[in-house]
């Protein structure tokens, strides 16, 4: 083993731990990755930075315009109605048609993006028909990723192991190459989840009021201040009190009987109530202030929270979003979205009032928000935060639906006949798109989910490194050694138990980028075809149940979803043993040896 192979390990060995442990982000890893081959000169700087202009990292991009584009339009507007009418009628109906229809729309547009289309509508049709949004929210997600390996362009894993291939020498995908074998995931995988999956699907009822969700009578206390109160006549930003307690104010009851908003220059007036959000250790310490006396044990309502057009709101953190691994008080909530304040977060099981300003969130966290109405309507669509406490369909444009529509499918069959690379019938699409106004430059830029393309370009360099150093020849060997009596198909059922067992615990795009340089060396051992052997590292990477961390819409439902981690191993184990058993048998016959 020559120092080149133990360097190029022993990085891949320390960015795999990274991953697990989550201290940094992926794009942060993916990067510090590139930069350790080329400081160690694993990778001259060409060889570095090659994965900024891959195909892959392109189409990719290119993908995430498109996608915004086609919901933009509020072309699937009129498929949140059909659903909510079909939910009332046949929950068994409902459940086949949200899995089936995520499926094929993930089959050619970013499922990330379909999660978030669709989330908002299941749980307004779990709180109207009392469906537990748990029953709901898995097969959305799930149906989502089986219908995402059905074409190239349904996940970017699919993309870049195809940049790799060709990277590697391999001639790429082509758009529909993977459909047979997709198909069958797909209809193998919702035959499950509406027969055993339904069964193993746990059942949680979340109440019905978002402050009951959050349990903000223990949190919320109403303060009354007579004329003995100190502060009488000041400013809630220059009250000693609030100045001196972790209190919160949220609105003020006056004498008179009408509801006010706090602001920092609001005047604290006598005999005022003042709605504020503190701890149970806080009112310990304020319990005895002259002046003040509290009202503990509150039973509110979503009403008592609304007043001069604010409300109370959930909404999730996406996966792509910029409030990842910060706080309320680092990101500068407040000054990023004036008029919303941060009352509670629900990270996981564990719904959080204390030291909101320092506690870091994290992707799938659910911020429950009292905001303006306005404000509110300004972050739709934005890639920080999801409102998922109501529905946020855009409005239908049927002109721009046919246009867009149209410049869509003519990319795809362009691509697909081989009249124009994939890569470049991207690209035209999404100028064309913008030139006929389906979508503007800024949406574009926007809609691009950045962190993404980073880590993409980045995680290649991992590839070219195992490729170049021979340690992926190295493994490939070392396999067909250990294993090669038993046949292709058995290394084959290897390759895919390897990658979906290190996606459910690592990142999807980071297993596809090591294993998939290691999968061309393994077919050029056995002296065999390449394909069946880089299906399964597409397949394997993408159909990740087992863990919320195995996929970004697995993420994304656990919180909203009441999921447990112990839920995703309940449901997705068997479900990833079916698709084991399947790839082993019937990758072969899609892509021969």
């Amino acid at each position: 083993m020559t120092p080149e192979i133990i360097t190029v390990l022993i990085i891949i060995a320390v960015a795999m731990v990274l991953f697990l442990t989550e201290k940094f982000s992926i794009d942060t890893i993916s990067i510090l990755v590139m930069i350790t081959f080329m400081v160690t000169g694993i990778l001259n700087f060409e060889e570095g930075v090659a994965g900024f202009s891959n195909p892959a990292t392109i189409t990719v991009g290119a993908m995430f315009v498109i996608s915004a584009a086609v919901f933009k339009t509020g072309s699937l507007n009129s498929i949140n109605i059909i659903f909510l009418r079909m939910s009332r009628k046949n929950e068994f109906l409902f459940l086949l048609t949200l899995m089936t229809f995520s499926g094929i729309l993930s089959a050619f547009i970013n499922d990330t993006a379909v999660v978030a289309l669709l989330m908002p509508t299941v749980l307004k049709i779990a709180k109207d028909t009392k469906i537990p949004p748990s029953k709901l929210l898995m097969p959305l997600s799930f149906g989502s990723l089986m219908g995402g390996v059905c074409t190239l362009l349904g996940t970017s894993t699919n993309i870049l192991v195809s940049g790799i291939a060709q990277s590697n020498g391999v001639k790429p995908f082509g758009i529909f190459e993977m459909s047979g074998m997709g198909i069958l995931f797909l209809i193998s995988g919702i035959t499950y989840m509406m027969t055993i999956g339904k069964w193993l699907t746990p059942s949680r009822l979340p109440s019905r009021e978002i402050s009951e969700t959050f349990d903000m009578g223990d949190y919320i206390t109403e303060i009354f201040v007579s004329k003995k109160f100190e502060d009488i006549g000041t400013s809630i930003k220059t009250s000693k009190f609030f100045n001196d307690y972790n209190v919160d104010p949220i609105q003020i009851i006056r004498e008179s009987g009408e509801i006010i908003n706090a602001y920092k220059y609001t005047v604290i007036r006598a005999n005022d109530t003042i709605r504020v959000s503190c701890d149970k250790d806080t009112l310990t310490q304020i319990r005895n202030i002259p002046g003040i006396e509290l009202k503990i044990d509150l039973k509110l309502k979503d009403e008592d929270f609304k007043s001069q057009g604010y409300k109370l709101y959930e909404m999730v953190v996406p996966p792509n979003s910029n409030l990842i691994n910060n706080t309320v008080k680092s990101f500068d909530f407040r000054a990023t979205y004036p008029g919303l304040t941060v009352l509670a977060i629900r990270h996981r099981n564990d719904i959080l009032f204390k030291k909101l300003k320092h506690t870091k969130i994290s992707a799938g966290d659910v911020l429950l928000v009292r905001g303006d109405e306005e404000v509110v309507g300004q972050i739709k669509g934005g890639e920080n935060l999801l409102i998922i406490s109501e529905d946020n369909s855009p409005t239908v444009n049927w002109k721009k639906i046919a246009l867009t529509l149209f410049i869509v499918v003519s990319a795809i069959t362009l691509a697909a006949i081989n009249v124009l690379p994939i890569p470049v019938a991207a690209i035209c699409g999404v100028v064309l798109l913008i030139i006929m106004k389906a979508i503007s430059t800024e949406e574009a830029y926007r809609s691009v989910d950045w962190k993404v393309l980073f880590m993409l370009a980045g995680i290649l360099s991992m590839g070219t490194a195992l490729e170049k150093t021979g340690a992926a020849n190295l493994l490939a060997e070392t396999l067909v050694n250990q294993m090669g009596n038993f046949g292709p198909r058995v290394i084959l059922s290897v390759v895919f138990a390897v990658t979906f067992l290190a996606t459910n615990i690592m990142s999807n795009n980071a297993t596809a980028a090591l294993l998939a340089p290691i999968a061309i060396s393994i077919a050029a051992s056995l002296e065999v075809s390449d394909r069946p052997f880089l299906m399964a590292v597409t397949f394997g990477a993408s159909l990740s149940f087992m863990t919320p961390m195995g996929y970004q819409t697995n993420t994304m439902i656990y919180t909203p979803g009441n999921y447990k981690f112990s839920d995703y191993l309940r449901v997705g184990t068997p479900l990833n043993l079916l698709y084991w058993i399947i790839a082993t048998i019937c990758i072969p016959i899609f892509f021969p040896f």
